[in-house]
């Protein structure tokens, strides 16, 4: 049988410190050799779109997520991105739950942001900078505020009205949330800076950050021609990414730092997981300037939905379907 989640059952069901720590364990099960996530390729779609099928595998289970970007559908006032995962039986082939990609995809990625925060930056960083106010942007609230003890909050939108839902959104965790007027600001008044924006264009210039810093880099599409941060902002950093195979895929600000002499390949291979299974340093002094390139991976996805799975399974949630029939 084939269990059907909605994005509606999803979300109620997620817990935000379960995927904190299956997220932890999947970058170290990367790095040792337990897990397998290749590097995507993107199918060409009509209007620029992509169709980025991500594939994982981890211990009897393999998932594929098919995420597509479709720049075309903000036009029509559709999500310019939307996905699907597929969780199968590495044993017996059974397709064991299909679920809507949506809420898996923020958690996941923001639990990812705080992991590396937790690893990466400085003991005494308490302020929190956001570039964009979305929903990646409430995700990354709940997630870094469970590993730093966040006293303030710094946002900048394009638009009022969502930094106003953000308020709303993060009120219960009672931190003070002053909007500012452009991402220079947000950087110059925070320890903690996460661009959340789906820019093409460098957002972030590498000129305005400050020693002891600490950036997750999120919120750009999977394009080898869009990136949030300059190629300055990739060099000044001590950066660690999500899958070396990965941004050498679909990273354009890795690729575009590396075109533009500023970093090279070997600059781009430590992994989130190396460090926290200890095989590679992370952030080496307290003045260091430390990046996570967050390009997103198809294991995080894995082990969310199973997360997901289990929980509906024990609670009786969603639809079964038997699709050999």
């Amino acid at each position: 049988m084939t269990l059907i989640l909605t994005h509606s059952e999803i979300t109620a069901l997620l817990d935000r410190a379960e995927v904190h720590k299956a997220v932890e364990t999947a970058f170290s099960g990367l790095a040792t050799g337990h897990c397998v996530n290749p590097a995507p390729h993107a199918l060409v779609l009509p209007a620029e779109g992509a169709a980025i099928p991500m594939e994982a595998a981890s211990g009897e289970r393999v998932s594929v997520k098919l995420l597509c970007d479709l720049p075309a559908n903000r036009l029509h006032g559709r999500p310019t991105q939307r996905s699907t995962i597929m969780v199968t039986s590495a044993v017996t082939g059974e397709c064991l739950a299909i679920l809507d990609g949506r809420a898996v995809t923020a958690i996941r990625t923001a639990a990812a942001s705080a992991v590396a925060t937790d690893h990466l930056a400085t003991e005494s960083a308490h302020s929190l900078g956001l570039i964009g106010a979305g929903n990646l942007a409430i995700q990354h609230t709940y997630a870094i505020a469970a590993v730093r003890d966040v006293a303030d909050i710094v946002v900048w939108s394009r638009n009022d009205a969502t930094v106003q839902s953000f308020r709303t959104a993060t009120e219960e965790l009672g931190i003070t949330v002053t909007q500012v007027k452009s991402p220079a600001a947000v950087v110059a008044a925070t320890d903690i800076v996460c661009t959340l924006t789906p820019s093409r264009n460098p957002i972030l210039a590498g000129d305005w950050l400050r020693p002891g810093q600490h950036v997750n880099a999120v919120g750009a599409p999977p394009r080898r021609d869009h990136r949030e941060v300059d190629s300055v902002g990739m060099r000044r950093a001590r950066l660690v990414v999500d899958s070396h195979p990965t941004v050498m895929a679909k990273s354009g600000a890795v690729l575009l730092a590396i075109a533009e002499g500023a970093i090279t390949e070997d600059d781009a291979r430590t992994e989130l997981g190396s460090v926290i299974a200890g095989l590679a340093p992370g952030r080496t002094t307290d003045d260091q300037i430390t990046m996570f390139e967050s390009v997103g991976i198809g294991l995080l996805d894995l082990v969310t939905a199973e997360l997901v799975v289990s929980r509906a399974q024990e609670l009786g949630v969603g639809t079964e379907i038997n699709l050999s029939l």
